[in-house]
């Protein structure tokens, strides 16, 4: 029996199968397909807007992984990054700006949009400055985040971030974890170190640190902000962080 093929839609993919296995042709194609599905991560502790912004992404073809939890985001996505990730920044666990650094500093790079009922410009900026790069306010039109979560997935993907590092951050504790010390850090210390860690290897110019650590726009002086770096170095050597906080002197630090 002469085998024939089947071109279904997607670059280059071709499914060749005994006459007569039509069915088996659909189930191929079917498993194939969802596997080419953009995934789209939610975190939202809003059950019935999750679910709302689940059933929309859905019926436009995404994937969609959904928690409503910081803490649980960073685990999950961590491990399995998504495409692209619709953030709430006013969790009950964890400010989502944190979340977003946390996921940074892990290495993942997927383009982030926060939802948030705060439109002020300096919590519009902070959200920017955690690492996002969309921010859309409530309440929102559907069809508008809609419209921005597949701008964001057609942009050209950006290259994996270094999470070669011995620590990991808890946004929801604010604290370092390397194996089985956790160390707390304070509010500002989490943002400046996850600001750092989302670089790695790159000197992250003070101005930079100072906006991630201060997001509401406050004045530091800069010998502020290096008490805050010393604070930071001693706290990676308490929590056993092979990792060095290296000064470019009259520019930033950077994190090797």
């Amino acid at each position: 029996m002469s085998p024939w093929s089947v071109r279904v839609v997607g670059p280059g993919l071709t499914f060749t199968v005994p006459r007569g296995s039509v069915s088996s042709l659909w189930v191929l194609a079917r498993s194939t397909l969802a596997g080419m599905r953009t995934v789209a991560g939610i975190c939202e502790d809003d059950d019935a807007l999750r679910e709302l912004v689940r059933d929309a992404l859905e019926r436009e073809g995404f994937a969609v992984r959904p928690t409503g939890s910081g803490g649980e985001a960073v685990r999950m996505f961590s491990a399995d990054p998504p495409d692209v990730l619709v953030l709430d920044i006013g969790l009950p666990d964890a400010d989502g700006r944190d979340v977003c650094q946390a996921l940074r500093a892990a290495g993942v790079t997927a383009p982030v949009v926060f939802l948030t009922a705060r439109d002020a410009l300096p919590d519009r900026l902070s959200g920017f400055h955690a690492g996002g790069d969309d921010y859309l306010t409530k309440p929102f039109a559907v069809a508008e985040l809609l419209v921005r979560v597949q701008a964001l997935t057609r942009r050209a993907p950006r290259a994996p971030g270094d999470a070669s590092g011995a620590f990991g951050l808890d946004p929801s504790a604010h604290a370092i974890l390397c194996e089985d010390r956790r160390v707390p850090l304070t509010p500002t210390e989490f943002r400046i170190l996850a600001a750092l860690a989302g670089r790695r290897g790159e000197v992250v110019r003070r101005s930079a640190l100072v906006a991630a650590g201060w997001p509401d726009g406050a004045l530091v002086h800069d010998n502020t902000l290096d008490s805050y770096i010393g604070r930071i170095r001693r706290k990676l050597r308490e929590a056993g962080a092979p990792d060095e906080l290296q000064t470019a002197r009259g520019v930033g630090y950077r994190l090797a």
